[in-house]
């Protein structure tokens, strides 16, 4: 009998499916299977869920007498078509309707397969809400019929593949092979004995994301043939996962987004900035007054203007545009990687599948000298208490985190008014803010209760302090400029990895840009009432008999509980930047012993490279929010990825690396020329 489980991944919208024959294992990980199901050839699906709300071994799926049973095997439960099971056993029928954690996971029953196919004894999934990857040690053989799961971002949809030419698919291929990366070095010549296809590049970006692209954007521009470099990605847009995030917390690519003028990813000499392009397209377009105002933002800011912020639109097709300058499309493959190793021969093998499902496994390897590394954050996590509040419910529908999708949540503020609890001050919360104003234009009877620990007061760094207004903490980005290139950077820059930790804290905090309608907006709301801040510790939330959020708050002011019902409960304190919470880097964390600095980052030296890595000539660099507590700030923002990009290219070309030259003098001026007039490098 065979099974068919899809969903929508719960941060992304993005569709995923599987198709699978009984029985079926559902957990957070690999664990031991079952001593009733010893024996047997069990598939099993692993969904991420980085708060433990998924249990190691949640739910089964398996045929008895006949019928087809569902066993909840969790301490959360598991809701079947709304009906919440724990340790028991229900019939399930095709269309039925699980929810395990935050993903609703739609049953179909397909045909059933042929008595003679040969199957695995068992079999892992791996879903990565930022790349779907699969760590080396964890993974146990499959069936032939499908391997890794991933969305294909060409087409929309899933796809099938056929095998790739010239190998034939056995039941018996174990991928990367177990005993193989269990080595501190791989030998290039067991990389062919495997039979999988070996390919070979002097560069390799992993990851497609943002960090990927201006990495490669930098490469390109320092003299590096796009035959040289090759991008593994599951994106079809290098800003493919940035534009979702901001479209979950209510920044379509009309907004403007928390970025500065000259923090330009398609452009890394940042001149001319996004200000000065939007002033000249507004002034031929007959807006001149806007396009004088974009300028005097950028000369005046922040002291007698809003700090100017650019279009997410804007950013999106200059990149669309540098793209093709590039030839980014050229060397990128579509790759769910698995594994890195170092090689014997002083270079890194990265084992991948090229496949796009429902098709064959099409596993590869890639060879590479220069390896950059920068997959994102890896997982959204709510607060404790929301936390154990969607655990015991299974509500992932009041109980919302300002990252996943929730426009129903507005939607129906729109229809039938109520109340929305807001947690966390930062830049999300400033934008649901927002989000709930203009709802209001539909509905007035919509209130916001805005929970916070304690009233802001200004966070101080010697005789400096930042402004606050109604208990909101401004600054322009996320770090105070003076990291950005400063004597604050140069500060953390020389500092050791335990000073840098004190000097972060002391810098960082939460934080949203200071912006004219957006304060008159909190200003509007306490003046009228349907906006109210309340401090005090949250002990617990529970369900309401008509299943509504209720926040039992106690008091800072008094002694005593508050129990604030709500329709919504919005958290908007961020996202996971443990990289250990990325199978990925935890297999590389682990196998190599890598060195984690105080903030639990990846300790990189000042030019990014992670030293232990290092292999003979070969060089592993990385970036963003894997990196925070080096030696820079902002490594998660636009200037941040471009600087540990430009610091990686600056030390590949003093290292003579193959055709990397320094970008520097009269051929960074032509460079920049190339760049202006649309050629290519």
């Amino acid at each position: 009998m065979q099974i068919q489980l899809t969903w929508d991944d719960p941060i992304t919208e993005e569709p995923q499916q599987h198709t699978a024959p009984l029985p079926i294992a559902i957990g957070r990980e690999l664990a031991q299977l079952p001593t009733e199901l010893a024996g047997e050839p069990v598939y099993q699906v692993v969904l991420l869920s980085a708060n433990n709300e998924i249990s190691r071994c949640h739910a089964l799926i398996m045929a008895i007498d006949g019928q087809i049973i569902l066993e909840d095997r969790s301490t959360n439960g598991t809701h079947l078509n709304g009906e919440r099971i724990t340790r028991a056993r229900r019939p399930l029928t095709s269309g039925d309707t699980l929810q395990i954690g935050t993903y609703t996971i739609t049953v179909s029953v397909l045909q059933p397969i042929a008595e003679t196919q040969d199957l695995n004894r068992s079999s892992t999934i791996i879903f990565n809400p930022d790349t779907t990857i699969v760590s080396a040690d964890q993974v146990a053989p499959e069936p032939v019929r499908q391997s890794t799961i991933i969305f294909d971002p060409d087409t929309d949809r899933l796809e099938p593949q056929a095998p790739p030419p010239g190998r034939a698919v056995t039941t018996r291929n174990v991928f990367p092979p177990a005993r193989l990366f269990a080595e501190e070095r791989v030998s290039i010549s067991a990389l062919h004995a495997t039979g999988f296809p070996v390919e070979e590049t002097e560069y390799a970006a992993l990851g497609g994301g943002m960090g990927s692209f201006v990495w490669v954007d930098t490469l390109r521009i320092a003299g590096v043939k796009p035959e040289r470099i090759t991008v593994l990605s599951i994106q079809k847009k290098p800003y493919g996962r940035y534009e979702t995030l901001l479209k979950n917390c209510q920044i379509p690519r009309y907004k403007r987004i928390r970025s500065g003028s000259d923090s330009c990813p398609d452009n890394i000499w940042g001149w001319p900035g996004y200000a000065i392009r939007e002033a000249w397209r507004d002034t031929f377009s007959g807006r001149v007054g806007a396009a004088l105002g974009y300028l005097w933002q950028v000369f005046a800011e922040p002291a007698f203007a809003d700090t100017y912020t650019p279009i997410a639109d804007n950013v999106f097709k200059s990149m669309d545009r540098e793209a093709d300058r590039i030839g980014w499309d050229r060397m990128v493959r579509y790759g769910s990687i698995r594994s890195i190793r170092k090689t014997e021969d002083g270079r890194y093998v990265i084992a991948y599948s090229a496949t796009r499902p429902p098709g064959p496994p099409d596993y590869r390897f890639l060879v590479a000298r220069y390896v950059h590394l920068c997959t994102g954050y890896p997982a959204i996590k709510l607060l404790d208490d929301l936390q154990d509040y969607r655990e015991r419910t299974g509500d992932v529908q009041t109980v919302v985190h300002g990252y996943e999708p929730h426009d129903h949540v507005f939607e129906q503020l729109e229809r039938k008014g109520g109340t929305l609890v807001i947690r966390g001050f930062g830049i999300v919360g400033s934008q649901i803010m927002d989000r709930v104003y203009k709802a209001r234009m539909v509905n007035p009877r919509i209130f916001v209760v805005h929970l916070s620990r304690s009233p802001k007061l200004g966070q101080r760094f010697g005789r400096a302090k930042r402004y606050v207004e109604n208990h909101w903490e401004f600054q322009p980005f996320n770090w105070p400029k003076g990291t950005w290139g400063g004597d604050m950077r140069a500060m953390l820059e020389a500092a050791d990895p335990l000073r840098r930790r004190e000097l972060l804290e002391a810098w960082g905090g939460t934080t949203t840009a200071s912006r004219g309608p957006w304060r008159k907006i909190i200003n509007q709301g306490l003046r009228e009432g349907w906006y109210t801040i309340k401090f005090g510790t949250v002990d617990k939330v529970e369900r309401s008999p008509d299943g509504k959020p209720i926040t039992f708050v106690r008091s800072n002011e008094y002694h005593g509980i508050d129990k604030i019902e709500a329709d919504f409960v919005i958290d908007c304190t961020g996202l996971i930047s443990d990289p250990r919470e990325q199978p990925l880097l935890n297999d590389l964390i682990t196998h190599y012993n890598l060195d984690l600095n105080p903030q639990k980052r990846l300790h990189v030296e000042n030019d990014f490279e992670i030293a232990k890595m290092r292999n003979d000539r070969a060089r592993m660099y990385a970036a963003g929010i894997i990196t925070l507590g080096g030696p820079y700030a902002p490594v998660d923002t636009f200037l941040g990825l471009q600087y540990a990009a430009h610091r990686a290219v600056e030390a590949l070309a003093t290292h003579r690396a193959p055709g990397v030259r320094y970008i520097e003098g009269l051929g960074s001026l032509w460079q920049w020329v190339k760049w202006a007039t649309n050629q290519a490098p």
